[in-house]
Protein backbone atom coordinates (compact mmCIF):
# COMPACT_ATOMS: atom_id res chain seq x y z
CA UNK A 1 0.00 0.00 0.00
CA UNK A 2 0.75 3.50 -0.53
CA UNK A 3 0.35 6.59 1.51
CA UNK A 4 0.40 8.85 -0.63
CA UNK A 5 1.05 12.83 0.99
CA UNK A 6 2.35 16.09 0.24
CA UNK A 7 4.52 17.05 3.35
CA UNK A 8 6.28 14.27 5.30
CA UNK A 9 6.23 15.73 8.53
CA UNK A 10 2.27 15.72 8.68
CA UNK A 11 2.41 11.54 8.06
CA UNK A 12 4.75 11.57 11.39
CA UNK A 13 2.85 14.05 13.12
CA UNK A 14 -0.94 12.62 12.16
CA UNK A 15 -0.70 9.05 10.81
CA UNK A 16 2.67 7.15 11.57
CA UNK A 17 1.03 5.02 14.20
CA UNK A 18 -1.30 3.91 11.27
CA UNK A 19 1.37 3.11 8.51
CA UNK A 20 3.48 1.27 10.93
CA UNK A 21 0.34 -0.97 12.07
CA UNK A 22 -0.61 -1.51 8.15
CA UNK A 23 3.26 -2.30 8.29
CA UNK A 24 3.14 -5.22 10.98
CA UNK A 25 -0.24 -6.01 9.33
CA UNK A 26 2.05 -7.57 6.36
CA UNK A 27 1.23 -4.78 4.20
CA UNK A 28 4.73 -3.21 2.36
CA UNK A 29 4.50 0.33 3.44
CA UNK A 30 5.47 2.67 0.47
CA UNK A 31 4.83 7.22 0.93
CA UNK A 32 5.15 9.57 -1.56
CA UNK A 33 5.83 12.77 -0.93
CA UNK A 34 7.80 16.18 -1.17
CA UNK A 35 11.41 15.74 0.60
CA UNK A 36 12.17 17.01 3.92
CA UNK A 37 13.73 16.26 7.19
CA UNK A 38 10.64 13.60 8.05
CA UNK A 39 11.98 11.20 4.78
CA UNK A 40 14.49 10.11 6.84
CA UNK A 41 13.31 9.42 9.77
CA UNK A 42 10.14 7.30 7.55
CA UNK A 43 12.53 5.25 5.74
CA UNK A 44 14.41 4.75 9.04
CA UNK A 45 11.13 2.90 10.30
CA UNK A 46 11.56 0.85 6.84
CA UNK A 47 9.30 2.48 4.92
CA UNK A 48 9.95 2.67 1.03
CA UNK A 49 9.65 6.61 0.36
CA UNK A 50 9.14 8.55 -3.65
CA UNK A 51 10.09 11.86 -4.14
CA UNK A 52 7.60 13.88 -6.05
CA UNK A 53 7.48 17.39 -7.45
CA UNK A 54 4.90 18.51 -5.40
CA UNK A 55 3.81 22.09 -3.99
CA UNK A 56 1.81 22.32 -0.87
CA UNK A 57 0.46 25.88 -2.45
CA UNK A 58 1.11 26.22 -5.64
CA UNK A 59 -1.73 27.05 -7.75
CA UNK A 60 0.30 27.63 -11.55
CA UNK A 61 -1.55 25.03 -13.70
CA UNK A 62 1.48 23.80 -15.70
CA UNK A 63 3.22 23.06 -12.14
CA UNK A 64 0.31 21.64 -11.41
CA UNK A 65 0.19 19.31 -14.18
CA UNK A 66 3.46 18.40 -13.90
CA UNK A 67 2.82 17.19 -10.18
CA UNK A 68 -0.53 15.19 -11.28
CA UNK A 69 1.71 13.31 -14.37
CA UNK A 70 4.47 12.67 -11.91
CA UNK A 71 2.21 11.17 -9.68
CA UNK A 72 0.13 9.10 -11.97
CA UNK A 73 3.94 7.88 -13.10
CA UNK A 74 4.76 6.66 -9.97
CA UNK A 75 1.51 4.65 -9.50
CA UNK A 76 2.03 2.77 -12.63
CA UNK A 77 5.22 2.11 -11.78
CA UNK A 78 4.92 0.88 -8.28
CA UNK A 79 1.99 -0.26 -8.75
CA UNK A 80 0.15 -0.60 -5.32
CA UNK A 81 -2.90 -2.25 -4.20
CA UNK A 82 -3.96 0.60 -2.12
CA UNK A 83 -3.31 4.06 -2.16
CA UNK A 84 -4.30 6.13 1.21
CA UNK A 85 -4.42 9.92 0.59
CA UNK A 86 -4.41 12.66 3.04
CA UNK A 87 -4.34 16.06 3.00
CA UNK A 88 -6.16 18.04 0.08
CA UNK A 89 -4.24 18.42 -2.80
CA UNK A 90 -3.19 14.96 -2.23
CA UNK A 91 -6.71 13.76 -1.75
CA UNK A 92 -7.74 15.76 -5.55
CA UNK A 93 -4.83 14.03 -6.87
CA UNK A 94 -3.79 11.31 -5.71
CA UNK A 95 -7.86 10.09 -6.42
CA UNK A 96 -7.77 11.62 -10.32
CA UNK A 97 -4.49 9.43 -11.14
CA UNK A 98 -5.53 6.40 -8.93
CA UNK A 99 -8.47 6.41 -11.17
CA UNK A 100 -6.14 6.97 -14.63
CA UNK A 101 -3.19 4.59 -13.39
CA UNK A 102 -5.59 1.95 -12.16
CA UNK A 103 -5.05 1.28 -8.90
CA UNK A 104 -7.49 -1.20 -7.50
CA UNK A 105 -8.53 0.73 -4.22
CA UNK A 106 -8.31 3.96 -2.97
CA UNK A 107 -8.53 5.85 0.27
CA UNK A 108 -9.38 9.61 0.85
CA UNK A 109 -8.94 10.79 4.02
CA UNK A 110 -10.78 14.52 4.29
CA UNK A 111 -8.76 16.41 7.35
CA UNK A 112 -11.13 19.13 7.25
CA UNK A 113 -12.06 20.90 4.29
CA UNK A 114 -10.24 23.54 4.70
CA UNK A 115 -8.79 27.10 3.59
CA UNK A 116 -11.52 27.68 0.93
CA UNK A 117 -14.43 26.29 2.37
CA UNK A 118 -14.07 28.76 5.13
CA UNK A 119 -16.94 31.34 4.12
CA UNK A 120 -16.19 33.72 1.79
CA UNK A 121 -16.36 35.36 -1.58
CA UNK A 122 -14.35 36.57 -5.04
CA UNK A 123 -11.21 34.12 -5.20
CA UNK A 124 -11.90 31.85 -2.28
CA UNK A 125 -15.76 31.24 -3.22
CA UNK A 126 -13.94 30.21 -6.80
CA UNK A 127 -11.75 28.14 -5.61
CA UNK A 128 -14.49 26.07 -3.14
CA UNK A 129 -16.70 25.30 -6.94
CA UNK A 130 -13.31 24.62 -8.57
CA UNK A 131 -12.32 22.24 -5.28
CA UNK A 132 -15.71 20.53 -5.78
CA UNK A 133 -15.46 19.64 -9.18
CA UNK A 134 -12.05 17.83 -8.31
CA UNK A 135 -13.88 16.05 -5.56
CA UNK A 136 -16.64 14.75 -7.97
CA UNK A 137 -13.64 13.32 -10.13
CA UNK A 138 -11.12 12.27 -6.75
CA UNK A 139 -13.73 10.12 -5.26
CA UNK A 140 -15.44 8.90 -7.89
CA UNK A 141 -13.43 5.38 -7.28
CA UNK A 142 -15.66 2.67 -8.04
CA UNK A 143 -13.49 0.93 -4.93
CA UNK A 144 -12.97 3.29 -2.07
CA UNK A 145 -13.82 5.06 1.22
CA UNK A 146 -13.48 8.34 2.40
CA UNK A 147 -12.75 8.70 6.17
CA UNK A 148 -14.06 12.49 7.77
CA UNK A 149 -13.39 13.26 10.88
CA UNK A 150 -16.81 15.06 11.24
CA UNK A 151 -20.28 15.14 10.15
CA UNK A 152 -20.39 18.93 8.35
CA UNK A 153 -17.51 17.72 6.43
CA UNK A 154 -19.14 15.05 5.28
CA UNK A 155 -22.54 16.15 4.72
CA UNK A 156 -21.11 19.09 2.27
CA UNK A 157 -19.23 16.53 0.15
CA UNK A 158 -22.43 14.29 -0.19
CA UNK A 159 -24.91 17.36 -0.68
CA UNK A 160 -22.01 18.36 -3.64
CA UNK A 161 -22.56 14.35 -5.36
CA UNK A 162 -18.73 14.24 -4.72
CA UNK A 163 -19.40 10.84 -1.95
CA UNK A 164 -21.62 8.15 -2.72
CA UNK A 165 -24.23 6.37 -0.02
CA UNK A 166 -21.55 3.59 2.08
CA UNK A 167 -18.67 5.84 0.79
CA UNK A 168 -18.25 7.76 4.11
CA UNK A 169 -16.48 6.24 6.96
CA UNK A 170 -16.56 8.40 10.09
CA UNK A 171 -13.35 8.34 12.38
CA UNK A 172 -12.96 11.01 15.07
CA UNK A 173 -9.53 12.35 14.30
CA UNK A 174 -6.34 10.82 14.06
CA UNK A 175 -6.00 9.30 17.72
CA UNK A 176 -3.89 10.07 21.02
CA UNK A 177 -1.61 8.23 22.71
CA UNK A 178 -2.95 8.29 26.10
CA UNK A 179 0.15 7.33 27.81
CA UNK A 180 1.97 9.98 26.28
CA UNK A 181 -0.67 12.44 26.73
CA UNK A 182 -1.67 12.45 30.31
CA UNK A 183 -3.09 14.39 33.34
CA UNK A 184 -0.39 16.14 35.53
CA UNK A 185 -0.98 18.24 38.21
CA UNK A 186 -2.34 21.89 37.83
CA UNK A 187 1.48 24.67 37.54
CA UNK A 188 1.75 27.02 39.44
CA UNK A 189 1.91 30.76 39.66
CA UNK A 190 -0.74 32.57 37.74
CA UNK A 191 -4.06 31.02 35.78
CA UNK A 192 -1.66 30.33 32.05
CA UNK A 193 -3.95 29.89 28.53
CA UNK A 194 -2.32 28.14 25.83
CA UNK A 195 -2.40 27.93 22.16
CA UNK A 196 -0.52 25.55 19.66
CA UNK A 197 -1.17 25.45 16.22
CA UNK A 198 0.14 27.07 12.73
CA UNK A 199 0.24 30.70 12.74
CA UNK A 200 -2.19 31.32 10.57
CA UNK A 201 -5.46 33.81 10.79
CA UNK A 202 -7.61 31.04 10.21
CA UNK A 203 -6.75 29.26 13.28
CA UNK A 204 -7.82 32.50 15.11
CA UNK A 205 -4.12 33.34 15.99
CA UNK A 206 -4.92 37.19 15.34
CA UNK A 207 -8.14 36.24 17.91
CA UNK A 208 -6.18 34.84 20.62
CA UNK A 209 -3.98 37.90 20.70
CA UNK A 210 -6.72 40.39 20.68
CA UNK A 211 -8.13 38.45 23.52
CA UNK A 212 -4.72 38.32 25.45
CA UNK A 213 -4.73 42.45 24.70
CA UNK A 214 -8.35 42.64 26.43
CA UNK A 215 -7.40 40.73 29.50
CA UNK A 216 -3.58 42.80 29.74
CA UNK A 217 -5.96 46.08 29.78
CA UNK A 218 -8.71 44.56 32.27
CA UNK A 219 -5.57 43.73 34.91
CA UNK A 220 -7.12 39.65 35.44
CA UNK A 221 -3.49 38.28 35.44
CA UNK A 222 -3.73 35.82 33.32
CA UNK A 223 -0.52 34.48 31.11
CA UNK A 224 -1.37 33.68 27.61
CA UNK A 225 1.29 31.45 25.58
CA UNK A 226 1.88 30.78 21.64
CA UNK A 227 3.37 27.71 20.53
CA UNK A 228 3.40 27.52 16.80
CA UNK A 229 5.76 28.53 13.75
CA UNK A 230 4.87 30.30 10.86
CA UNK A 231 4.19 28.84 7.35
CA UNK A 232 4.73 31.96 4.88
CA UNK A 233 4.28 29.72 2.03
CA UNK A 234 0.31 29.37 3.30
CA UNK A 235 -1.96 32.45 1.90
CA UNK A 236 -3.10 32.62 5.41
CA UNK A 237 0.04 32.70 7.36
CA UNK A 238 0.74 35.58 9.82
CA UNK A 239 4.20 37.47 8.37
CA UNK A 240 7.47 37.94 10.80
CA UNK A 241 6.82 41.57 11.12
CA UNK A 242 3.63 41.16 12.65
CA UNK A 243 4.34 38.40 15.45
CA UNK A 244 7.81 40.53 16.06
CA UNK A 245 5.42 43.29 17.21
CA UNK A 246 3.29 40.66 19.13
CA UNK A 247 6.35 39.60 21.01
CA UNK A 248 7.48 43.21 21.58
CA UNK A 249 3.65 44.60 23.25
CA UNK A 250 4.04 41.84 25.73
CA UNK A 251 0.39 40.57 25.51
CA UNK A 252 1.12 37.28 24.82
CA UNK A 253 4.43 34.68 25.55
CA UNK A 254 5.69 33.53 22.06
CA UNK A 255 7.68 30.21 22.81
CA UNK A 256 8.27 29.30 18.94
CA UNK A 257 7.68 25.95 17.41
CA UNK A 258 6.95 23.11 20.03
CA UNK A 259 8.23 19.57 20.11
CA UNK A 260 6.75 19.02 23.12
CA UNK A 261 2.76 19.50 23.20
CA UNK A 262 1.84 17.46 26.21
CA UNK A 263 4.70 19.46 28.38
CA UNK A 264 3.71 22.77 26.69
CA UNK A 265 0.20 21.57 27.89
CA UNK A 266 1.26 20.54 31.81
CA UNK A 267 2.24 24.28 31.85
CA UNK A 268 -1.15 25.52 31.15
CA UNK A 269 -4.82 25.91 32.97
CA UNK A 270 -6.78 26.68 29.75
CA UNK A 271 -5.93 25.14 26.17
CA UNK A 272 -8.11 27.27 23.19
CA UNK A 273 -8.01 27.09 19.56
CA UNK A 274 -10.45 29.83 18.19
CA UNK A 275 -9.83 28.63 14.90
CA UNK A 276 -12.42 29.00 12.02
CA UNK A 277 -12.93 25.51 10.66
CA UNK A 278 -11.26 22.20 11.74
CA UNK A 279 -11.62 18.76 10.64
CA UNK A 280 -10.95 17.27 14.23
CA UNK A 281 -8.16 18.89 15.69
CA UNK A 282 -5.24 17.20 16.99
CA UNK A 283 -4.36 19.89 19.78
CA UNK A 284 -7.78 19.78 21.33
CA UNK A 285 -7.83 16.30 21.80
CA UNK A 286 -4.36 16.01 23.03
CA UNK A 287 -5.48 18.80 25.39
CA UNK A 288 -8.95 16.71 26.30
CA UNK A 289 -6.42 13.53 27.16
CA UNK A 290 -3.95 16.12 28.89
CA UNK A 291 -6.67 16.66 31.64
CA UNK A 292 -7.02 20.46 30.39
CA UNK A 293 -10.52 22.48 29.61
CA UNK A 294 -10.76 23.83 26.28
CA UNK A 295 -12.52 27.16 25.40
CA UNK A 296 -12.46 27.01 21.51
CA UNK A 297 -15.17 28.06 18.41
CA UNK A 298 -18.71 26.75 17.55
CA UNK A 299 -17.70 25.55 14.03
CA UNK A 300 -17.07 22.14 12.23
CA UNK A 301 -14.51 20.16 13.36
CA UNK A 302 -13.49 22.34 16.78
CA UNK A 303 -17.23 21.78 17.69
CA UNK A 304 -16.98 17.78 17.56
CA UNK A 305 -13.65 17.72 19.80
CA UNK A 306 -15.07 18.66 22.91
CA UNK A 307 -18.56 17.94 25.29
CA UNK A 308 -19.65 21.34 25.20
CA UNK A 309 -20.18 22.37 28.83
CA UNK A 310 -18.67 19.23 29.98
CA UNK A 311 -15.36 19.38 29.25
CA UNK A 312 -14.54 22.67 27.60
CA UNK A 313 -16.85 25.99 26.40
CA UNK A 314 -17.84 27.11 22.71
CA UNK A 315 -17.21 30.62 21.36
CA UNK A 316 -18.76 32.25 17.95
CA UNK A 317 -15.81 32.05 15.87
CA UNK A 318 -13.72 36.19 14.68
CA UNK A 319 -15.44 37.13 18.32
CA UNK A 320 -12.12 37.86 20.49
CA UNK A 321 -13.82 39.60 23.07
CA UNK A 322 -16.06 36.46 23.27
CA UNK A 323 -13.30 34.51 23.86
CA UNK A 324 -11.62 36.88 26.79
CA UNK A 325 -14.61 36.74 28.34
CA UNK A 326 -15.44 32.93 28.63
CA UNK A 327 -11.79 32.38 29.39
CA UNK A 328 -12.16 34.89 32.40
CA UNK A 329 -14.92 32.83 34.07
CA UNK A 330 -13.37 29.85 33.53
CA UNK A 331 -9.85 31.16 34.96
CA UNK A 332 -11.92 32.35 38.09
CA UNK A 333 -13.48 29.15 38.54
CA UNK A 334 -11.37 26.40 39.66
CA UNK A 335 -13.47 23.90 40.57
CA UNK A 336 -15.00 24.26 36.86
CA UNK A 337 -11.51 23.96 35.59
CA UNK A 338 -11.32 20.72 37.37
CA UNK A 339 -14.56 19.26 36.30
CA UNK A 340 -14.23 20.07 32.99
CA UNK A 341 -10.68 18.35 32.77
CA UNK A 342 -11.63 15.36 34.17
CA UNK A 343 -14.03 15.34 31.61
CA UNK A 344 -11.44 15.89 28.93
CA UNK A 345 -9.71 12.97 29.88
CA UNK A 346 -12.88 10.56 29.94
CA UNK A 347 -13.96 12.00 26.62
CA UNK A 348 -10.53 11.19 25.45
CA UNK A 349 -10.34 7.79 26.44
CA UNK A 350 -13.67 6.90 25.38
CA UNK A 351 -13.45 7.91 21.94
CA UNK A 352 -9.90 9.19 20.85
CA UNK A 353 -7.71 6.38 22.07
CA UNK A 354 -4.64 5.37 19.34
CA UNK A 355 -5.85 1.79 19.65
CA UNK A 356 -9.18 1.96 18.15
CA UNK A 357 -8.50 4.74 15.73
CA UNK A 358 -5.75 2.47 13.96
CA UNK A 359 -8.05 -0.43 14.02
CA UNK A 360 -10.17 1.36 12.96
CA UNK A 361 -8.00 2.29 9.70
CA UNK A 362 -6.98 -1.53 9.33
CA UNK A 363 -10.53 -2.39 8.96
CA UNK A 364 -10.91 0.50 6.03
CA UNK A 365 -8.11 -1.52 4.48
CA UNK A 366 -8.87 -4.83 4.56
CA UNK A 367 -12.80 -3.97 3.23
CA UNK A 368 -11.10 -2.73 -0.06
CA UNK A 369 -7.62 -4.79 -0.04
CA UNK A 370 -9.73 -8.49 0.75
CA UNK A 371 -6.44 -8.95 3.32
Amino acid sequence: MLFFITNPAFLVSHRLPVALAARDAGYEVHVASMGGPAVAQLEALGLTHHVLPLSRTSMRPWTEARSLWAIWRLFRRVRPDLVHAVTLKSVLYGGIAARLAGVPAYVAAISGLGYVFIQGSGLRGLLKRLALILYRLALGHPNSRVIFQNTADRDVLERAGAVRPGQAVLLRGSGVDLDRFAPTPWPEGPVTVALAARLLRDKGVGEFVEAARLSASRGEGLRWRLAGSLDLENPASVQTDELLRWQAEGAIDYVGECDDVAGFYAQAHIVTLPSYREGLPKSLIEAAACGRPVVTTDVPGCRDAIEPGISGMLVPPRDARALADVVAALAADEDLRGRMGAAGRALAERDFGLGSIVQAHLDVYRSLAGR
